[in-house]
């Protein structure tokens, strides 16, 4: 999907820097690792200061950074392999960080994992075929997990050290690890540093400096490059020194490699692009859903005449909604049969992870409140907030609308894919339960091609920012007053303004007042929305 022109916008400075994209996809990846929500911010702190003790070059130093915020992030693309295997896919992935990697301790370990979302028979059949097969689907979908880190640092165009050191995620410095089992110095420097910082990283947290500095001691020579582990013993402490001190998130945005400037506008949606593919490959189930959701809220935006800023805003928002997706196993997204209410408990929780990842997310917190409403209901029965009525951002009601039907056009592994009309006519029915807003269903399903209700939403076709500006001003607000409360220009408040009182046909206040009032416009107890 092309982002939306806007003018010499596309050029202008977003005030976003690539490194605020990066350390977002690296907030998404700690929740698939079953890791706190900084731990490859740490990771890529105490990676570049090892870096740099070692007398890395600017570029290799730079490497380091970008690939060390890249390195788990492919393991999203593997999640639904290992989910066949080992059912909980991040149980899985936060248990093995605490495996010391010998051969037989991971083996072990994987054969005590292997099955265990099954049956007993079921089980003891996916032990047999890790044996049988040498674990290569395991190892299948360890090299997924390379190509896809490689391939979003591709598309940032952050280099051939930073992809390549990305490619050799799994490869040992005594050449028995994978893809192409490289050894020795044949392993860049990055992705060295990189497999040091990362595991160091989680025992500091757990369990002290010492134990940061002892966890890589029996790996030196195996997995790891045994002079970094001998500099890593010696610099540790300095290294690890002050890293709970301040924001992991302020110091990883100030450390960006110097020579690039913050993101234009038309880079921004680019990048937004690639955070909603990255969030759909959680599941195959889910493949293009956060681009078609945006494709759809903006065209049901636009018909309605909303302004071009908050179409943009919209269609950001709708790209990163589903981020947080990346917190819920994949043993609960592709169950075929219907989940538990534990479950559907966990699900829940990705829109609050969403929030989250955005709130931590410097510059992109401005889309948090959007992003996480696709859930939210007009009723208040949504989640993750529970909020109601117009206490729901509009744009988060266009995106909910918008994410539910396109939703139900895609098969689930509980469900086919629904009719466009049956999609519908289950919408509308949600309108009269309360669970989303007319006004934005209508939107969205005149924009997908259905006939519109015989009965128009609002009167005089205003659409529901125009509804909200004439309350607004019906009840005393200045056009300054209402550009600050629904957090637009002044100058697009009057616009507002000016369309509202032409379609409805007056020139004062006191008349535009009369006629909220007349339709039923303003907020009552009936709607839940005072």
């Amino acid at each position: 999907m092309a982002a939306i022109e806007h003018g010499d916008l596309r050029d202008a400075d977003s005030g976003v820097e690539l490194s605020e994209i990066v350390a977002s996809i690296a907030l998404a990846a700690d929740l698939g690792l079953g890791q706190p929500l900084d731990h490859v911010l740490r990771s890529c702190i105490i990676a570049t200061r090892f870096a740099r003790h070692l007398g890395a070059s600017d570029e290799e130093r730079d490497a380091t950074y970008w690939t060390t915020l890249f390195m788990t992030a492919g393991c999203t693309g593997s999640s639904f392999e290992l989910s066949q295997v080992f059912g909980d896919d991040i149980a899985f992935r936060a248990g093995i960080f605490w495996v010391t990697p010998t051969p037989i301790n991971v083996l072990r370990y994987m054969l005590g994992r292997a099955g265990s979302h099954q049956g007993a028979i079921a089980r003891a059949k996916s032990r047999a075929d890790l044996l049988r097969t040498k674990l290569s689907a395991v190892e299948q979908a360890l090299i997924a997990h390379c190509h896809v880190s490689a391939r979003l640092a591709e598309r940032l165009g952050l280099g051939d050290q930073v992809v390549n050191s990305l490619l050799q995620t799994f490869e040992r410095w005594d050449g028995k690890g994978f893809p192409g089992g490289l050894g020795g110095d044949d392993i860049l420097l990055p992705i060295r540093v990189t497999h040091i910082a990362n595991i160091a990283t989680a025992y500091a947290r757990e369990r002290g400096v010492e134990a940061a500095i002892e966890c890589v001691r029996p790996l030196s020579g195996k997995d790891f490059d045994p002079n970094l582990c001998e500099a890593w013993g010696l610099a540790a402490s300095e290294i690890l020194a002050g890293t709970d001190e301040e924001s992991s998130w302020d110091r990883v945005v100030a450390g960006q490699p110097a020579g690039r400037g913050p993101l234009t506008e038309g880079e921004l949606d680019d990048a937004l692009e690639l955070i909603a593919d990255y969030a759909d490959l959680k599941s195959p189930w889910l493949i293009g859903h956060s681009r078609g959701v945006a494709s759809l809220a903006v065209a049901a935006a636009r018909a309605t005449g909303m302004s071009t800023s908050d179409v943009v805003s919209l269609r950001r928002a709708a790209l990163v909604h589903d981020i947080g997706r990346n917190g819920v196993p994949n043993s609960i997204w592709d169950k075929p049969g219907l989940l538990t209410e534990g479950e559907m408990e966990r699900v829940r929780l990705h829109a609050y992870y969403t929030d989250r990842v955005l709130h931590r997310a410097g510059r992109l917190a401005m889309l948090a409140s959007v992003a996480s409403a696709a859930h939210e209901q007009a009723s208040g029965g949504g989640y993750p907030r529970g909020i109601s009525g117009a206490t729901i951002p509009l744009l988060g009601r266009f995106l909910e609308a918008a994410d539910s039907y396109h939703a139900m056009l895609e098969d689930r592994p509980h469900r086919s894919a629904l009719t466009a009309d049956d999609a519908a006519a289950e919408l509308r029915r949600g309108v009269r339960a309360g669970a989303y807003d007319g006004g934005a269903v209508d939107a969205v399903l005149a924009a997908a091609g259905h006939a519109p209700r015989r009965r128009p939403s609002a009167p005089a076709g205003l659409s529901p920012r125009e509804i909200e500006v004439l309350v607004l001003a019906s009840r005393g607000g200045t056009t300054r007053a209402v550009a600050r409360k629904l957090g637009i220009a002044p100058k697009t408040a009057g616009n507002h303004l000016e369309r509202i009182y032409s379609k409805i046909g007056v020139s004062t206040r006191a008349e535009a007042a009369m006629f909220a009032m007349q339709y039923g416009l303003l907020p009552s107890w009936e709607t839940d929305q005072l």
